[in-house]
């Protein structure tokens, strides 16, 4: 499937390189790695990558100093790290996407997601937001990539 689809980007625009805390969305291809999401908001995305429910206790380590960068962790967490269970609808589905995770480079970024709009349709801290409709079809339809590249 080969579409182009508007999102939301992040605030520090499209990068390669991208650097942990630019709020720029990495350039390039990117695998789409696994989904979580709120069971207690919203259903389980059908797709055909893993899917899992989030629970309080996730977090996403961004903390580049430390040996858990860029993956998930479970709260609490000794290193700085995102909490993955929020009080906003951001995170109801969140789909992983492979960026800095094969291998890991320490301070090229962390956490870089598909994920809901924020409140007010404003940038992403380096994520790709879009509506939920659109992510489901697109989940649905089998999306395995995407390519994130300046218009």
């Amino acid at each position: 499937m080969r579409a182009i689809v508007p999102v939301m980007i992040g605030a520090g625009g499209i990068r390669n390189p991208k650097n942990e805390g630019d709020h720029a969305t990495p350039a390039g291809i990117l695998p789409l790695r696994r989904v979580f999401y709120r069971a207690d908001r919203v259903a389980s995305p059908v797709c055909q990558l893993p899917v899992e429910p989030l629970c309080p206790l996730d977090g996403w380590c961004d903390d580049p100093t430390h040996r858990d960068y860029n993956r998930h962790v479970t709260l609490p967490h000794p290193a700085r790290h995102e909490r993955l269970w929020r009080d906003d609808h951001v995170y109801d589905i969140i789909v992983v996407l492979g960026y800095n995770d094969d291998p890991v480079r320490p301070g090229a970024g962390s956490a870089i997601f598909m994920h809901l709009p924020p409140a007010g349709g404003g940038p992403t801290e380096g994520c790709i937001a879009m509506a939920e409709p659109e992510l489901r079809r697109l989940l649905a339809a089998g999306l395995q990539e995407i390519e994130v590249r300046p218009v």
